[in-house]
Protein backbone atom coordinates (compact mmCIF):
# COMPACT_ATOMS: atom_id res chain seq x y z
CA UNK A 1 0.00 0.00 0.00
CA UNK A 2 1.33 3.42 -0.96
CA UNK A 3 2.00 5.78 1.92
CA UNK A 4 1.84 9.54 1.85
CA UNK A 5 5.03 11.44 2.73
CA UNK A 6 5.46 12.12 6.46
CA UNK A 7 5.27 15.87 5.89
CA UNK A 8 2.12 15.78 3.71
CA UNK A 9 -0.69 16.27 6.28
CA UNK A 10 1.21 18.90 8.24
CA UNK A 11 2.05 20.77 5.02
CA UNK A 12 -1.61 20.86 3.94
CA UNK A 13 -2.65 22.26 7.31
CA UNK A 14 -0.01 25.00 7.21
CA UNK A 15 -0.54 25.91 3.54
CA UNK A 16 -4.34 26.02 3.89
CA UNK A 17 -3.89 28.87 6.36
CA UNK A 18 -1.52 30.69 4.02
CA UNK A 19 -3.59 30.55 0.86
CA UNK A 20 -7.36 30.29 0.15
CA UNK A 21 -6.82 29.23 -3.50
CA UNK A 22 -4.75 26.24 -2.46
CA UNK A 23 -7.16 25.41 0.37
CA UNK A 24 -9.94 24.97 -2.22
CA UNK A 25 -7.72 22.71 -4.34
CA UNK A 26 -6.88 20.59 -1.28
CA UNK A 27 -10.60 20.08 -0.65
CA UNK A 28 -11.32 19.18 -4.26
CA UNK A 29 -8.50 16.61 -4.50
CA UNK A 30 -8.54 15.33 -0.97
CA UNK A 31 -7.62 11.71 -1.68
CA UNK A 32 -4.28 11.85 -3.54
CA UNK A 33 -0.70 12.44 -2.50
CA UNK A 34 2.79 12.26 -3.95
CA UNK A 35 4.04 8.69 -4.16
CA UNK A 36 7.72 7.96 -3.85
CA UNK A 37 9.46 5.27 -5.86
CA UNK A 38 12.27 3.43 -4.13
CA UNK A 39 14.12 2.74 -7.38
CA UNK A 40 16.51 5.57 -8.37
CA UNK A 41 17.55 4.09 -11.72
CA UNK A 42 13.91 3.60 -12.75
CA UNK A 43 13.10 7.20 -11.76
CA UNK A 44 15.96 8.70 -13.77
CA UNK A 45 15.07 6.66 -16.87
CA UNK A 46 11.46 7.79 -16.53
CA UNK A 47 12.60 11.40 -16.21
CA UNK A 48 14.79 11.21 -19.33
CA UNK A 49 11.91 9.76 -21.35
CA UNK A 50 9.54 12.47 -20.05
CA UNK A 51 11.78 15.39 -21.05
CA UNK A 52 10.24 18.01 -23.37
CA UNK A 53 7.26 15.89 -24.44
CA UNK A 54 3.66 15.64 -23.24
CA UNK A 55 2.70 13.26 -20.44
CA UNK A 56 0.64 11.23 -22.93
CA UNK A 57 3.56 10.82 -25.35
CA UNK A 58 5.93 9.99 -22.48
CA UNK A 59 3.56 7.30 -21.14
CA UNK A 60 3.29 5.71 -24.58
CA UNK A 61 7.09 5.59 -25.09
CA UNK A 62 7.63 4.40 -21.53
CA UNK A 63 5.36 1.35 -22.04
CA UNK A 64 7.33 0.37 -25.15
CA UNK A 65 10.61 0.94 -23.31
CA UNK A 66 9.47 -1.27 -20.41
CA UNK A 67 8.54 -4.00 -22.88
CA UNK A 68 11.98 -3.81 -24.51
CA UNK A 69 13.54 -4.18 -21.03
CA UNK A 70 11.25 -7.17 -20.34
CA UNK A 71 9.63 -5.12 -17.56
CA UNK A 72 12.92 -5.01 -15.63
CA UNK A 73 14.34 -1.49 -15.69
CA UNK A 74 17.89 -2.22 -14.58
CA UNK A 75 21.23 -0.87 -15.93
CA UNK A 76 22.29 -4.23 -17.43
CA UNK A 77 19.10 -4.50 -19.52
CA UNK A 78 19.39 -0.94 -20.86
CA UNK A 79 23.07 -1.45 -21.76
CA UNK A 80 22.27 -4.73 -23.53
CA UNK A 81 19.60 -3.22 -25.76
CA UNK A 82 20.82 -2.10 -29.21
CA UNK A 83 20.15 1.54 -30.08
CA UNK A 84 17.95 0.45 -33.02
CA UNK A 85 15.64 -1.37 -30.59
CA UNK A 86 15.34 1.70 -28.36
CA UNK A 87 14.76 3.90 -31.40
CA UNK A 88 11.82 1.71 -32.42
CA UNK A 89 10.28 2.45 -29.00
CA UNK A 90 10.13 6.10 -30.03
CA UNK A 91 13.30 7.36 -28.37
CA UNK A 92 15.52 9.97 -30.03
CA UNK A 93 19.24 9.34 -30.55
CA UNK A 94 19.98 11.90 -27.83
CA UNK A 95 17.73 10.26 -25.24
CA UNK A 96 19.19 6.83 -26.07
CA UNK A 97 22.71 8.14 -25.39
CA UNK A 98 21.50 9.68 -22.09
CA UNK A 99 19.88 6.41 -20.96
CA UNK A 100 23.00 4.40 -21.84
CA UNK A 101 25.19 6.91 -20.01
CA UNK A 102 23.05 6.76 -16.85
CA UNK A 103 23.04 2.94 -16.99
CA UNK A 104 26.87 2.96 -17.22
CA UNK A 105 27.16 5.39 -14.28
CA UNK A 106 24.94 3.18 -12.11
CA UNK A 107 26.73 0.00 -13.15
CA UNK A 108 30.25 1.29 -12.51
CA UNK A 109 29.26 3.08 -9.30
CA UNK A 110 30.31 6.58 -10.42
CA UNK A 111 26.79 7.75 -9.51
CA UNK A 112 26.40 7.07 -5.80
CA UNK A 113 22.87 7.28 -4.47
CA UNK A 114 24.02 6.93 -0.82
CA UNK A 115 26.14 10.08 -1.12
CA UNK A 116 23.29 11.88 -2.84
CA UNK A 117 20.83 11.14 -0.02
CA UNK A 118 23.08 12.96 2.47
CA UNK A 119 23.23 16.17 0.40
CA UNK A 120 21.00 19.22 0.74
CA UNK A 121 18.74 20.07 -2.24
CA UNK A 122 21.17 22.48 -3.86
CA UNK A 123 24.16 20.12 -3.71
CA UNK A 124 22.03 17.17 -4.80
CA UNK A 125 20.87 19.09 -7.90
CA UNK A 126 24.49 19.95 -8.71
CA UNK A 127 25.50 16.28 -8.32
CA UNK A 128 22.65 14.93 -10.49
CA UNK A 129 23.20 17.48 -13.27
CA UNK A 130 26.76 16.22 -13.72
CA UNK A 131 25.17 13.22 -15.44
CA UNK A 132 24.83 13.89 -19.17
CA UNK A 133 21.22 14.50 -20.15
CA UNK A 134 20.02 15.52 -16.71
CA UNK A 135 19.33 19.23 -16.26
CA UNK A 136 17.88 21.11 -13.33
CA UNK A 137 14.27 20.09 -14.08
CA UNK A 138 15.23 16.39 -14.20
CA UNK A 139 17.15 16.72 -10.94
CA UNK A 140 14.16 18.43 -9.30
CA UNK A 141 11.82 15.62 -10.43
CA UNK A 142 14.22 13.10 -8.92
CA UNK A 143 14.37 14.97 -5.61
CA UNK A 144 10.58 15.10 -5.47
CA UNK A 145 9.66 11.64 -6.65
CA UNK A 146 12.57 9.56 -5.45
CA UNK A 147 14.14 11.30 -2.50
CA UNK A 148 10.81 12.66 -1.25
CA UNK A 149 12.12 16.18 -0.61
CA UNK A 150 9.44 18.56 0.64
CA UNK A 151 10.53 21.92 -0.78
CA UNK A 152 11.11 21.58 -4.54
CA UNK A 153 9.79 24.30 -6.84
CA UNK A 154 10.44 23.50 -10.54
CA UNK A 155 9.82 26.90 -12.13
CA UNK A 156 10.68 25.62 -15.63
CA UNK A 157 7.92 23.02 -15.54
CA UNK A 158 5.28 23.91 -18.13
CA UNK A 159 2.46 22.14 -16.27
CA UNK A 160 3.23 24.01 -13.06
CA UNK A 161 3.36 27.38 -14.84
CA UNK A 162 0.06 26.69 -16.62
CA UNK A 163 -1.59 25.71 -13.35
CA UNK A 164 -0.34 28.82 -11.52
CA UNK A 165 -1.59 30.96 -14.38
CA UNK A 166 -5.03 29.30 -14.33
CA UNK A 167 -5.53 29.15 -10.55
CA UNK A 168 -4.16 32.59 -9.70
CA UNK A 169 -5.64 34.33 -12.76
CA UNK A 170 -2.32 35.67 -14.05
CA UNK A 171 -1.04 35.70 -17.63
CA UNK A 172 0.94 32.76 -18.93
CA UNK A 173 3.79 32.34 -18.26
CA UNK A 174 3.70 34.01 -14.84
CA UNK A 175 6.46 36.62 -14.48
CA UNK A 176 9.46 36.28 -12.16
CA UNK A 177 8.00 38.69 -9.62
CA UNK A 178 4.84 36.61 -9.22
CA UNK A 179 6.78 33.32 -9.07
CA UNK A 180 9.03 34.80 -6.39
CA UNK A 181 5.94 35.83 -4.37
CA UNK A 182 4.48 32.30 -4.70
CA UNK A 183 7.83 30.76 -3.81
CA UNK A 184 8.08 32.76 -0.56
CA UNK A 185 4.46 32.04 0.34
CA UNK A 186 4.87 28.25 0.15
CA UNK A 187 8.48 28.02 1.33
CA UNK A 188 9.18 24.79 3.18
CA UNK A 189 6.48 22.82 1.35
CA UNK A 190 6.77 23.86 -2.29
CA UNK A 191 6.70 20.19 -3.38
CA UNK A 192 3.16 19.93 -1.98
CA UNK A 193 2.12 23.15 -3.71
CA UNK A 194 3.60 21.91 -7.03
CA UNK A 195 1.92 18.51 -6.81
CA UNK A 196 -1.51 20.05 -6.22
CA UNK A 197 -1.00 22.55 -9.03
CA UNK A 198 -0.38 19.66 -11.41
CA UNK A 199 -3.40 17.82 -10.04
CA UNK A 200 -5.62 20.87 -10.59
CA UNK A 201 -5.07 20.78 -14.37
CA UNK A 202 -4.68 17.03 -14.88
CA UNK A 203 -6.36 14.44 -12.63
CA UNK A 204 -3.84 11.77 -13.72
CA UNK A 205 -1.16 11.76 -11.04
CA UNK A 206 2.36 12.59 -12.18
CA UNK A 207 4.93 9.86 -11.54
CA UNK A 208 8.67 9.63 -12.13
Amino acid sequence: MKKQPLYWKKAKKILSKRDPVLKKIFKKYDKGFLTTREDPFFSLCRTIIGQQISTKAADSIWLKFEKKCKNKIIPQNVLKLPSSSLKSAGLSRQKISYLKNIAKSFKNGSFNIKDLKKMNDENAIEYITQLKGLGIWSAQMFLMFNLNRSDIFPTKDIGLLRAISKNYKVKYPPNEKFLSKISKKFLGYRTVFTWYMWKSIDPVEVEY
